[in-house]
């Protein structure tokens, strides 16, 4: 009989009952992480193209209205969706580990009506108050506010399509979300736009319109996938299930994760919003100064590329793990995934820190002018990475108070440091990612103290010093690489300082940087998948 493929083998170990098995837990883990890190990659590949696509045809002020109304529909999905992603995500979680996973269709249809509920009139409210929005927040409100009602009616689709790629995560099924939030979206974002482009205008406010449509798309392909998988569930449900799967305690966390999950998307813009509104009296250069800025914050926010894909992935074993009183083993596999995110950052790092204006040439020639905002952003981007998923733990752990308590105190601080910083008489767009940094830093490392406190465990071990080798020689590789290239040659210069930079950090880290077990590991893998390889080419 032919050996189970990757994906077939992560489906059975997460329709399974937990075995307790830790070797087990780490095979999923790096199966599903796998998965989303290639979706995760080209969505970020395909949402940097539809970036670098928009900024050549609408330049940085079209630009800087683009970002600012597609954000604003997302991070007002996030807050609308009612925390019900998460619930599903948790609970599902936790009702497969009881064997009572029929108990999920419920819970699932109850948590979609709650965010149906919410969005819905948000969505109305948000598209009355378009002009008002427009002129506040854009130093172009004449073209900005039919991107704003373009947003506002995308905020309930987003909502809900988060909703059901949460409930398939739940499941331990990572490739829907793959579909549809990394491919499906960012991919049709693009196509959408330039169909839009050709069949109305090249405008700003029909790039927010095509990335509704982009998101719709998406919901589409979300709740596929969860009809598709709960229509495998068994038909009968088992016990009483937990307390927490009715609607008045679902509508009792969404009370307090709705307005987490809003500071949480904030905290990343929040800095950015205020700039708009600092330089919305500017003109043409206010909206430029935005632009360029959303390009920084774009290029920076690469380095969550994995740590996004760890999240999304080890939250099931959190709620599942934490539900059952295993501490010791989810100490173990905290400490061995945020090392592995950390590890395939770094060259990520490196390459924003030693060719920040060659990253941010490639939005267009006005956006190098953030190159010192960037290195600035990257100093406390890299923290949360280097702590892992504390905010994940934390809110699967049940701590969602504390979680809203800290992503409140930060979200103050953002708003008095880029309030303080980030005007047109202070220091502009590095005032702005000086507020950014402080708050990504503050908000990571008070996340760390409470995991530690409520559920004692540790991201940190010997195994991270290791690292530091490999991170050094990937360093001047790309340095060196760098130096010797042509200033005028961008393109080349930064495609092959990456590449040089990344494959000596690869080999030290493969030779000096993993514990022998996971360096035998590795070979073991790659064996098996050249194997399977050459078994399909006979």
């Amino acid at each position: 009989m032919d050996e189970p493929t990757l994906s077939e083998e992560t489906e059975a170990l997460a329709a399974s009952p937990p075995s307790g098995d830790r070797a087990r837990d780490q095979r999923v883990i790096l199966a599903n992480t796998g998965q989303n890190v290639l979706g995760l990659a080209i969505g970020a590949s395909a949402t940097f193209a539809a970036q670098v696509i928009m900024t050549n045809r609408l330049g940085d002020q079209g630009f800087g209205i683009v970002t600012l109304t597609t954000q604003f529909a997302f991070i007002a999905a996030a807050a609308t969706r009612f925390g019900m992603d998460v619930a599903n995500v948790r609970l599902v979680a936790i009702l497969v580990g009881r064997g009572q996973a029929a108990r999920s269709r419920g819970l699932v249809r109850r948590a979609v009506a709650i965010a149906t509920v919410v969005s819905i009139p948000f969505a109305i409210a948000a598209l009355v108050l378009s002009p008002w929005l427009a002129s506040t927040f854009s130093a172009q409100p004449g073209a900005a506010e039919p991107a704003f009602r373009a947003a506002a009616v995308t905020v309930p689709v987003c909502a809900l399509a988060f909703t059901f790629m949460g409930a398939t995560r739940g499941l331990k099924i990572m490739r829907f979300t793959l579909y549809s939030q990394w491919i499906a979206q960012p991919i049709g974002w693009i196509v959408f736009t330039l169909a839009m482009w050709a069949a109305f205008s090249s405008t700003a406010w029909v790039a927010s319109a095509a990335f509704g449509v982009s998101w719709a798309l998406a919901l589409g392909i979300a709740w596929f996938g969860w009809e598709k998988e709960q229509g495998r569930l068994p038909e009968a449900a088992p016990g009483e299930g937990i307390a927490e799967e009715r609607t008045g305690a679902l509508v009792r966390f969404g009370a307090l994760r709705a307005p987490a999950t809003l500071f949480s998307q904030l905290i990343f813009w929040t800095d950015f919003f205020v700039l708009s509104i600092l330089w919305s009296g500017q003109g043409p250069r206010g909206a430029a100064v935005t632009g360029v800025y959303g390009a920084v914050l774009r290029a920076g926010q690469s380095l969550f590329l994995f740590l996004t894909s760890v999240s999304l992935t080890f939250s099931p074993f959190v709620a599942d793990l934490h539900h059952r009183g295993e501490r010791d083993r989810l100490d173990a596999l905290y400490k061995q995934v945020t090392r592995w995110t950390l590890a395939a950052t770094i060259p990520v790092l490196l390459v924003l820190a030693i060719l920040p204006g060659p990253v941010l040439r490639i939005f267009g020639a006005d956006f190098v002018r953030g190159e010192d905002a960037l290195r600035i952003l990257i100093v406390g981007m890299i923290v949360p990475v280097m702590v892992g998923t504390v905010g994940f733990i934390l809110i699967m752990a049940g701590r969602t108070g504390w979680d809203l308590l800290v992503y409140m105190s930060a979200f103050a601080l953002d708003v008095g440091i880029a309030l303080l910083l980030a005007g047109p008489n202070a220091l502009g767009i590095k005032g702005a990612a000086i507020a950014q940094a402080c708050t990504l830093t503050f908000s990571a490392v008070v996340r760390l103290l409470l995991v530690r406190r409520f559920l004692d465990i540790w991201p940190f071990d010997g195994g991270f010093v290791r690292l530091l080798p490999a991170t050094l020689a990937g360093g001047i590789a790309m340095a060196l690489t760098h130096a010797i290239l042509p200033a005028e040659k961008w393109f080349l210069d930064l495609v092959a300082s990456f590449a040089v930079g990344s494959l000596v950090y690869v080999v030290v880290l493969f030779a000096i940087g993993l514990p022998p077990n996971e360096r035998a590991a590795l070979v073991a893998m790659a064996r098996k998948v050249l194997g399977r390889r050459s078994t399909t080419a006979g």
